[in-house]
C-alpha cells in the first residue's frame, strides 16, 4: 500500500510537471525541481495568493489595509472624525500623565487638567445636542459597534479617577485644587523639610524639634478624614510621611486621647475591689444589734426585799 501511494503521486507530480511545461509557464527540470523539494517551505504573499479564499487580481499588491469602499451613509462625518483624533490625543496625554504621577501618588494633583480636557471631549462625543451640519456623533461613534470601544476606553479612565477619590481635592470645572488640599500639601513640605534639616545629624533632635509640626499635620489629617476631603495624593502623603517617622527615624510620642483610656481602663480594673468593699461595709451597718432587755431581779432578791420590809 506504501509502494502504491508513492508511486501514485510521482505520476501526478510529472503529469503536473509536463502540463506546466506544455502551457509555457514555467520551465523546470527535473534537477530543478529535486532542489526545490529540498528547500524548506517559507512563508510568501505568494502562498497566500494560492488560497482559495484570497483571490488577488492581476497586477495588484497584497495589504492588511481594508480599502475606504464602503457606503458614503455608514461613514462618519469630518466632525466626528475630528472629535474621535481629540479624543484619542487627550487619551494619550491622560494616560501619560497617569503612569507619571503613579508613584508617589500625585495622581488628582498633576492630571486633573488632562482629566478635564478628556471629559470635556467625551461629554461633546456622548451629547444630543447637534454640531455642524445638525449631526450628532453619539451613535456613529459609541454605538454604532458591540465593543463600543470609545465608551469602554473612557469608562476606564473614569474608573481610575473615581477610585482616587479626585473630585474631594479638586475644584469644580477641573480649576484648580482645593484650599484644603493645598494646605495640607503645604504641611506636608514644611514637615519633609524638617525631616531633612536633621536626618544627616542626631536622630534625637529631629523627634525633638519636628514633633509639632508632625503632630499638626497628624491633626489635619483627622479632620479632613473625619469631613471626607481627602483624595489618594493626600493619603499616600500621610502614609510616607509616618513611615518616615516611625520607621526610618524611629520617632514616637505619646497620643493625648491615650490618657483617657488609660483612666477608663484603670477604674474598670479596680471596679471590682470598689464593688465587694462597698458591699462589705454596708452590710456591717444594716447588721442589727441585738438589745438586751433589763432583766427582772431574781426571784431571791425579791423574796429578800418582801421579807425586810415585813
Amino acid at each position: 500500500m506504501y509502494l502504491y501511494r508513492n508511486s501514485s503521486f510521482l505520476v501526478f507530480f510529472f503529469l503536473y510537471i509536463y502540463t506546466l511545461e506544455a502551457s509555457g509557464e514555467v520551465n523546470v527540470t527535473a534537477t530543478d525541481s529535486a532542489d526545490t523539494m529540498k528547500q524548506p517551505a517559507s512563508f510568501s504573499p505568494a502562498v497566500v495568493g494560492n488560497s482559495p479564499v484570497f483571490k488577488p487580481g492581476v497586477g495588484s499588491v497584497f495589504s492588511l489595509n481594508l480599502p475606504s469602499t464602503f457606503p458614503e451613509n455608514l461613514e462618519i462625518s469630518e466632525y466626528c472624525s475630528e472629535l474621535l483624533q481629540i479624543f484619542g490625543l487627550r487619551y494619550v496625554a491622560y494616560v501619560d500623565c497617569l503612569v507619571t504621577a503613579a508613584r508617589p501618588v500625585q495622581v488628582c494633583q498633576k492630571c486633573f487638567s488632562s482629566y478635564g480636557n478628556l471629559i470635556e471631549t467625551y461629554v461633546n462625543i456622548s451629547s444630543d445636542k447637534m454640531g455642524p451640519g445638525n449631526e450628532s456623533c453619539r451613535d456613529s461613534l459609541l454605538r454604532s459597534d458591540r465593543l463600543m470601544l470609545v465608551y469602554m476606553l473612557y469608562s476606564n479612565m473614569e474608573d481610575i479617577w473615581s477610585k482616587s477619590q479626585c473630585d474631594k481635592c479638586i475644584t469644580k470645572g477641573y480649576q484648580s485644587l482645593t484650599n484644603d488640599t493645598l494646605y495640607f500639601m503645604d504641611t506636608v513640605n514644611q514637615t519633609i523639610t524638617c525631616f531633612k534639616k536633621y536626618q544627616q545629624g542626631n536622630q534625637t533632635e529631629l523627634c525633638k524639634d519636628c514633633k509639632k509640626i508632625y503632630k499638626g499635620l497628624n491633626e489635619l489629617y483627622g479632620r479632613m478624614e473625619t469631613n471626607q476631603t481627602m483624595c489618594i495624593d493626600i493619603e499616600d502623603a500621610m502614609n510616607m510621611t509616618r513611615r518616615l517617622w516611625s520607621k526610618t527615624f524611629n520617632c514616637s510620642f505619646p497620643r493625648e486621647e491615650t490618657v483617657p483610656v488609660i483612666a477608663v481602663s484603670s477604674f474598670m480594673l479596680f471596679l471590682p475591689i470598689i464593688f465587694y468593699l462597698s458591699s462589705f461595709l454596708h452590710s456591717e451597718q444594716k447588721k442589727r444589734k441585738l438589745i438586751h432587755p433589763k432583766r427582772a431581779k431574781s426571784y431571791t432578791s425579791l423574796m429578800n426585799i418582801q421579807n425586810k420590809l415585813s
